[in-house]
């Protein structure tokens, strides 16, 4: 049975003014499961009216105090649906459901992190000069801001932007990718069942038409989004035209460095969990493996051998290890990039093809593919594929790794293999990249500030650096004296 949703507008699901709707399409089947909204400019004005309202009449108001009990009671019914959410984005994305469950957790956490500071926003008294004078800085929030994430992972991104924004007193309108948006869906019923004020929340899902329309609302204050820098680039055009401040979580082209002091069984995990995990679509990849030349054959043949075993299956059997590419477009771009890839001299050393077998023959499968001896300068290694395709690089110094590492337009994450301490501090200072990760890959925190250098993105989620994306800057000075002054001077 084919599952049939509203968008999420003012506390209630409505359909859409148009009546136009999307299949979504389960990656592992291969079926129409179920039907989202393709919301127009009109319905994304009726949600802005909704959230603009709804900060004007009551979250307002509504204490630091109040708002972090919301909070705490939402992130209290995401953790007990886990099951149930957690199984429905894999049926969205196909991403396997170990990994959707614990990120249906990780929203908890986000929101549990930042309701803590929900009645912390704390202001400034800055002394001045003149002493008759008191100034002080209070931080506020924007009013409206429009969240837009991607469809790899729906909720858990969402959670990067929903919980500083609700925490710092912002109303949201939500625009969830149209490839992936049903689990954004169902959750707007737990943001009900918390108790928050209808229009504090609302959901448009829909494709390029109900984006542009809600980064051009004018009741939008600011615009946080997750996707491709093409995407992002467009996004902070159209932003840059009203004067609008953004967030960009945008791509990456990761390196992931193994130096030849290493401990090996620990480094060949770390770069398979770098891109196999959640089947390489995930911004932090570690595409580029990058491996000094005394260890080098040795991590190929480990690499290789570990990736070829890699279990794929449905998505939903705890015993999977890696599910299936989110949808067709993406699934088309990968086998593409690995043809060019080949095409180009690059070395197969496994995998490169769609993936066959038993429980395989109706998903979007594409086998765990690893290139060898692949030139830095070269597409495989320059272009962010967002899939299970990783390059190895040799290197012989550790100025040569840094060199290749930097050498990307983009700059998201980075991982340091090595037991060498100097050496680590080193790399780690020198490499351009938002997130370092040392003798570990794609590990998070709630606490920990996350985002991009160069074209991987602008600001930061996550810590207290995310919190004050959500927050604007007011000065307040009092002149208490009773002195006249010269009204034709500036008064310093």
């Amino acid at each position: 049975m084919i599952r049939k949703y509203g968008l999420y507008i003012d506390g209630r699901y409505v359909e859409p003014l148009s009546g136009r709707r999307l299949p979504s399409v389960n990656p592992y089947t291969g079926e129409v499961w179920a039907e989202v909204p393709d919301a127009g400019a009109e319905d994304v004005e009726l949600a802005v009216a909704a959230a603009r309202r709804a900060y004007r009449e009551t979250w307002s108001q509504t204490s630091g105090v109040a708002r972090a009990a919301l909070m705490l009671k939402l992130a209290s019914l995401i953790e007990s649906s886990a099951d149930r959410m957690s199984t429905i984005e894999s049926s969205d994305n196909g991403k396997i459901v170990r990994e959707t469950h614990s990120q249906m957790k990780w929203v908890g956490r986000q929101l549990r992190f930042f309701a803590g500071y929900a009645d912390k926003l704390f202001g400034q008294h800055i002394p001045l000069d003149q002493r008759d004078t008191l100034d002080y800085v209070v931080h506020e929030p924007y009013g409206v801001v429009g969240l837009i994430t991607a469809w790899n992972s729906p909720l858990a991104l969402l959670a990067n932007k929903l919980a500083p924004a609700l925490a710092t007193g912002n109303c949201v309108v939500v625009k969830p990718s149209e490839h992936a948006s049903v689990s954004t869906l169902e959750f707007a019923a737990l943001v009900e069942e918390a108790g928050f004020p209808k229009g504090v929340f609302n959901v448009v899902t829909g494709g390029v038409e109900a984006g542009r329309a809600l980064v051009d609302a004018q009741g939008v204050a600011k615009v946080s989004f997750t996707g491709s820098p093409g995407v992002g680039r467009e996004i902070a055009a159209a932003a840059g035209r009203r004067l609008v401040p953004v967030t960009l979580e945008l791509g990456g082209k990761s390196p992931n460095i193994i130096f030849d002091d290493a401990n090996l069984d620990k480094a060949v995990v770390g770069a398979l969990a770098g891109i196999f995990g959640a089947t390489g679509q995930t911004c932090v990849a570690g595409s580029r493996l990058l491996v000094q030349r005394g260890v080098y054959d040795e991590v190929v043949a480990r690499v290789s051998r570990r990736a070829a075993e890699i279990r794929m299956g449905n998505p939903l059997d705890h015993a999977t290890e890696m599910g299936t590419v989110a949808n067709e477009p993406q699934f088309r771009r990968i086998l593409a990039a690995i043809e060019e890839a080949r095409a180009s001299g690059a070395r197969l050393v496994t995998g490169g093809r769609r993936a066959t077998g038993p429980g395989l023959e109706s998903g979007y499968f594409i086998e765990p593919t690893v290139f060898a001896d692949v030139r830095n300068e070269s597409r495989l290694a320059q272009e962010e594929i967002f899939g299970p395709v990783l390059a190895i690089i040799p290197f012989d110094t550790e100025a040569e790794a840094i060199a290749m590492a930097n050498d990307s337009r983009f700059g998201l994450a980075a991982g340091i293999w090595s037991n060498d301490i100097s050496r680590v501090l080193r790399v780690s200072r020198a490499v351009q990249a938002g997130s370092v990760w040392v003798n570990t890959y794609r590990a998070l925190a709630a606490q920990a500030p996350f985002g991009g250098f160069k074209e991987s993105g602008i600001g930061r989620e996550r810590g207290e650096a995310g919190l004050l994306e959500y927050l604007t800057t007011k000065n307040v000075m009092i002149d208490f004296s009773d002195a006249e002054r010269d009204p034709f001077a500036i008064k310093n």
